[in-house]
């Protein structure tokens, strides 16, 4: 598996998001995703599904140690991030995640302390990376300055529809990775593009791997697609044996000045990107 390293962290190019995915339906699409060669894993306490995909992992019978396990907590105050990453840690049944991060910012808690408790839950071996989700590039950047331990990763939204190219600098300038969700965008509106169609047709791929090569390609950039049929999941790991040609990066990329955003479409201009 391809990896982006960054900051001391080896995180896969290809992960499985989990998002909605529940109970047996999730337990059996992660054990089925390692079966198949991914190895990186995403959930989030907020998801209620950490549980699932612990049992995945053990049931598939692939090496804790062999696979990327990425969390996100959601209580952020010093005292509450501690105890939610050791929650996080007794449903996955693991005894510490490789990447660990705060899932969004919250203006209503100084960002210092939350730093300093997740630099602690980090020093305490619950995590062996730590890093952030859906910050912005000032907050980011103040993250980045508070924090002891260098940040691995800022996941946030990004396709070919939404433009990051600001975050994206930012964490290639802080040594980060961006991890893209929703990096397929709503699916059919942005797999009818002529500048996608095209160039399926001209490698003998689908769309979707089309997008997910796009993500692959661009310098730090990590994706973590998610699915409910498994024989999608075949699909989105197969693209490496093709690239596609600078012309055709460049056309994906001029779908971005859409930014249509799809799961916070009221996102507050406070946090806007730019």
């Amino acid at each position: 598996m391809h990896k982006v390293v960054v900051n001391g962290a080896a995180i896969p190019v290809i992960g499985l998001g989990t998002w909605t995915l529940k109970g047996e339906v999730c337990s059996e699409l992660v054990a089925n995703s390692l079966s198949l060669g991914y190895r990186h894993l995403d959930t989030a306490s907020t998801y209620d599904n950490e549980s699932a995909v612990g049992e995945g992992l053990r049931f598939s019978g692939v090496p804790r140690d062999d696979v990327f396990v990425t969390t996100k907590v959601w209580d952020i105050a010093p005292g509450d991030l501690e105890r939610s990453a050791e929650e996080s840690l007794k449903r996955l049944g693991l005894e510490t995640v490789d990447l660990l991060l705060i899932h969004w910012p919250n203006s209503e808690i100084p960002l210092a302390g939350s730093i300093k408790a997740l630099n602690a839950v980090r020093d305490s071996g619950m995590t062996r990376h730590i890093g952030v989700s859906n910050f912005p590039t000032a907050i980011l950047a103040e993250a980045v300055r508070l924090s002891d331990a260098p940040l691995a990763a800022n996941q946030v939204e990004y396709h070919p529809f939404l433009d990051q190219t600001r975050v994206h600098a930012a964490c290639r300038a802080a040594g980060m990775a961006m991890v893209a969700y929703a990096p397929l965008g709503r699916g059919e509106a942005l797999f009818e593009q002529a500048a996608i169609t095209d160039a399926a047709k001209r490698h003998g791929k689908t769309p979707p791997q089309i997008v997910l090569r796009w993500h692959v390609q661009q310098e730090g950039v990590v994706a973590i697609p998610r699915t409910e049929r498994n024989e999608r999941l075949a699909e989105n790991l197969d693209l490496f044996d093709f690239e596609l040609s600078g012309e055709e990066m460049s056309a994906i990329s001029g779908l971005r000045p859409r930014n249509l955003r799809i799961y916070d479409p009221d996102y507050s201009p406070q946090w806007d990107e730019g």
